[in-house]
């Protein structure tokens, strides 16, 4: 007789504890021990415990191990969350299985040893069964769902509880995340706004309501956000800095000429354009599309042209601004040399129409949509012991839940986007679609979109600066662990499921459209690196740079209103205080945006920041040394951004690795 030492690791959450009998068998080369039942009247969360399973014989290389829990009599069905399960073979070899889900029903679960395998590596055929039922069991569990026409395919699911259990938020998440805006209503202490549909009286009257939840941003924003200055800041460091880009030739529909603006120092702005200090946001993807109608009353959205210079002191000033696409009369180009409230109402027309384009492009498509196409491929696609798995797993935490949530409560026909937004209900939609067409590869990868953009050396760009720090020390992780599995490019179209993978993200996420530049298929190893890097950014870092200052930025609604409810001015004069304050947002509109927005701002106490891997994928030494360089790096530039954020009137903080989730996950 022969002993196999068996370690079992239960996660140390909530309910992971199980009080049914679980059973364990070991399948290796040679032979399979019998099924075990591993003797104790509970399992509880957190434990590690230790069993002894005997076999006549070696059973040679451990491949796979199978685990069930059946219920005991009386006792209730619970569910059981193993982390992981090390065996120690007579021979003194240490096997590694890892697990981290949830086993809450009496089926037989097989779980491969950690090493991580591509598919030509399967040499047994245990091996290849274990392969191919593992991805035949996923592809019915993440099925595609056609969502909207246009727009990327999304996990098959009927709401967030209907997922599978590991794909769900923890208890911890769940009670601290209620996503409802009652819950941030009560927070906010605006409990009995939510129903009031005046207009606001006066700003002061709007100031009252940030009392209670106030941050060092949003103070700064109450107090400057009339301020040109601040407000072109905004397009490089708020949460909203992928639009603005250097203009060198005037849009032919925004016919601003040299006399209309004024340049300091005797320059012009023909001169300008040639030496590359004139800046252009084009809201041009917003336009044609019809308003919301909230409540009754028929809302505003325009699509904007915004012209910046660059000053001689480095500051960015607005120098001109367009509310339409298409010149006329009655669309007059406004100048900060204006009336107060004409140029004032100009800026919030902006940053209204700024709202949308961040809010559905951005944001919501760019980040949380096309996460949801990449998990939902590699669920399908991937098995567990695939190196690809173990290298994106970590990015998947939470995602599918937050969007199933999005879908219902901030989408759906109750949902605030759609009862309260401007561009919300049928138009969101329709934008997204419209959103969709114009992405491209080269503008979710941040070298190539700064290159693109021509915003290489604009100065205090800290999300440029950031960003690319960050994309270059995820390159550096993701090309190592990459380059340790695949040696060559042949072995890359080896791959079948790394190519059915991407074919996957493709068709599902980008509906099939060569003019995207998505690979369709990897050829080399250097293409399957960079798709994986924007991916691991797009997931964890672009998604904290437009997600986390909503509520610094967004918290002081005139400064991005989510909806206006009076059409823009069609000529110069007319606009007063009175005017802007009936075209801004009621009061119930403004509170359910401010309560959004601040659950959306918040941090849950389980956050797992970028780096972090509280779970045991990979089993090897080297990739194990590649996470613990890649946490290194990621700690040596947050120490590099807080030093320069003390000098910062402003500090930028949304890509701090200790603030940037590893996934989207709220």
């Amino acid at each position: 007789m022969v002993d196999y030492e068996v370690t079992v690791y239960t996660g140390d959450r909530l309910n992971s504890t199980t009080l049914n009998p679980v059973h364990i068998k070991l399948v290796g080369t040679d032979g399979e021990s019998e099924r075990m039942w591993l003797r104790s009247l509970v399992i509880f969360s957190g434990s590690v415990s230790t069993y002894s399973v005997s076999c006549p014989n070696s059973l040679g290389q451990l491949v796979l191990i199978e685990l069930d829990k059946r219920q005991f009599f009386l006792l209730p069905n619970d569910a059981w969350f193993p982390d992981k399960v090390e065996i120690k073979s007579p021979e003194r070899d240490i096997y590694t299985f890892p697990i981290y889900c949830w086993i809450n029903d009496s089926e037989t679960h097989r779980f491969r040893e950690g090493k991580a395998l591509r598919i030509f590596d399967e040499s047994n055929s245990l091996g290849q069964h274990a392969r191919k039922q593992e991805l035949r069991q996923r592809s019915v569990d993440y099925g595609w769902n056609f969502y909207y026409s246009g727009l990327p395919y999304t996990i098959k699911a009927d709401g967030p509880t209907s997922l599978p259990n590991e794909l769900q938020f923890s208890f911890t998440k769940t009670t601290e995340f209620a996503f409802t805006t009652v819950t941030g209503l009560a927070e906010l202490q605006l409990k009995g706004l939510d129903d009031n549909r005046e207009n606001w009286e006066s700003l002061d009257n709007i100031n009252e309501m940030l009392r209670f939840k106030r941050t060092v941003v949003s103070d700064y924003v109450q107090e400057h956000w009339k301020e040109d200055e601040f407000f072109a800041y905004q397009f490089l460091n708020g949460v909203h800095p992928t639009l603005i880009q250097r203009c060198k030739t005037l849009p032919k529909n925004f016919p601003v000429t040299d006399d209309m603006v004024f340049i300091s120092d005797g320059s012009n702005l023909s001169q300008e354009l040639k030496e590359g200090n004139i800046y252009l946001c084009d809201y041009k993807n917003l336009d044609g599309f019809p308003a919301n109608t909230i409540e009754g009353i028929q809302q505003y959205l325009m699509a904007p042209l915004v012209l910046l210079h660059k000053r001689p002191d480095d500051k960015l000033m607005p120098i001109a601004i367009q509310l339409k696409q298409t010149p006329a009369e009655d669309n007059p180009i406004f100048l900060p040399t204006d009336s107060t409230y004409d140029w004032l109402i100009a800026k919030i027309f902006v940053r209204s129409a700024d709202f949308s384009e961040h809010q559905i492009n951005t944001h919501l498509l760019r980040t949380h949509l096309l996460a949801e196409v990449f998990v939902v491929s590699l669920l399908r696609n991937v098995p567990m012991v695939h190196p690809l798995y173990k290298l994106l797993i970590p990015h998947t935490r939470y995602t599918l839940h937050i969007n199933e949530l999005g879908r219902i409560r901030l989408m759906g026909p109750i949902g605030v986007f759609t009862k309260f937004a401007g561009s919300g209900g049928e138009t969101l939609m329709k934008i997204m679609v419209s959103s969709l067409s114009s992405i491209t590869y080269r503008s979710l990868c941040l070298p190539d979109d700064i290159a693109d953009r021509d915003m290489q050396d604009l100065p205090n760009f800290h999300y440029r600066d950031d960003g690319l720090q960050l994309w270059n020390i995820i390159f550096k992780y993701v090309q190592g662990v990459i380059q340790y599995y695949y040696k060559s490019d042949d072995e890359i179209q080896l791959d079948s499921e790394l190519q059915t993978w991407i074919w996957d993200i493709f068709k599902y996420g980008f509906l099939s459209q060569p003019q995207t530049g998505i690979p369709q298929g990897f050829t080399t190893v250097s293409e399957l690196i960079k798709f994986a890097t924007m991916l691991v950014f797009t997931s964890s870092c672009q998604h904290a740079a437009v997600n986390s200052g909503q509520y610094d930025y967004g918290g002081w609604m005139p400064n991005t209103p989510a909806t206006l409810q009076r059409p823009p001015p069609t000529a110069k004069g007319t606009t007063s205080e009175a005017t802007m304050l009936q075209t801004l947002p009621p009061i119930n509109v403004t509170v359910q945006g401010m309560a959004t927005t601040w659950l959306l701002s918040r941090e849950t106490s389980d956050f797992v920041p970028l780096g972090h891997y509280p779970e045991d994928h990979f089993s090897e030494e080297i990739p194990r040394q590649l996470q613990k360089e890649f946490k290194v790096e990621l700690d040596r530039l947050s120490i590099t951004i807080n030093n320069r954020n003390k000098d910062l009137e402003i500090p930028y903080t949304y890509l701090d690795p200790k603030k940037v989730e590893n996934s989207v996950a709220i």
